[in-house]
């Protein structure tokens, strides 16, 4: 398989690009390819680019674009998983299969359970991290757009945004008896609540309730946070994606 890289600085026609620094390293230190080796490099804004290898040298190394594919590997179903934050490995973890599996668009927003608190520079570098791990999972899977994550919010800050015209909203709830194969085919796009480790506080679980959230009970075993958005967005997807 030809090796995938994500470049965001914007791909253009005949182009020689600077492949990223970390995608450098990995192509030259730990694949070892060579200059004439092919590549696949993607911008995120969608379609995908045939290029070769020009130059290898140390950690930098350079291609020229050859053909454009606007191929698009996108769901038709576009899913908003809303996260509460876990810890740093769980949450690694969450962004990578939930991209992988489809997810559209990623809102980190912290609850009274959540096991980290993150602000300032911490939060920025912690974000930009789950957007590189979104790259990463992106370049694996076959994706051309890399799914957006979002700077962390508290939880009744996020509540108090409007919903999108035709949003599904839905809580992942094991306390509720709806499940997904009883809900109708959603005429627009779906959001995800999930909460933390130990769960949304019941004060926290009325108030998205309040702003039109429905509970869905995810199967008769109780999830963890990490398992909660992979297991909904894959019965989302078989039941109402490709």
């Amino acid at each position: 398989m030809i090796t995938r890289i994500h470049c965001p600085q914007g791909l253009a026609p005949g182009a020689h690009v600077a492949l990223p620094e970390t995608a450098a390293h990995h192509v030259s230190r730990v694949l070892r390819l060579k200059e004439g080796d092919p590549l696949i490099l993607f911008d995120g804004r969608g379609g995908e680019w045939t290029a070769a290898i020009t130059l290898v040298r140390k950690d930098e190394v350079r291609a020229d674009l050859k053909t454009f594919d606007p191929v698009d590997r996108e769901a038709p179903l576009a899913v908003t998983l809303v996260q509460a934050v876990a810890a740093a490995d769980k949450m690694d973890w969450i962004v990578q299969k939930c991209v992988e599996l489809g997810v559209a668009a990623i809102r980190p927003v912290a609850a009274k359970r959540s096991v980290i608190r993150l602000s300032g520079e911490r939060m920025e570098r912690r974000v930009a991290h789950w957007q590189a791990v979104a790259a990463a999972a992106c370049e694996q899977c076959g994706r051309n757009r890399v799914p957006p994550v979002a700077p962390i919010v508290d939880l009744p800050q996020y509540l108090g945004e409007p919903a999108v015209e035709n949003e599904l909203r839905l809580l992942a709830s094991p306390l509720d008896a709806r499940r997904l194969r009883e809900l109708p085919k959603p005429q627009g796009g779906v959001t995800l609540l999930v909460g933390p480790e130990g769960g949304f506080e019941d004060g926290e679980s009325q108030a998205a309730h309040a702003v039109g959230f429905r509970g869905v009970n995810l199967g008769s075993r109780v999830l963890r946070t990490e398992t909660a958005g992979a297991a909904a967005l894959a019965g989302m997807m078989a039941l109402w994606g490709d």
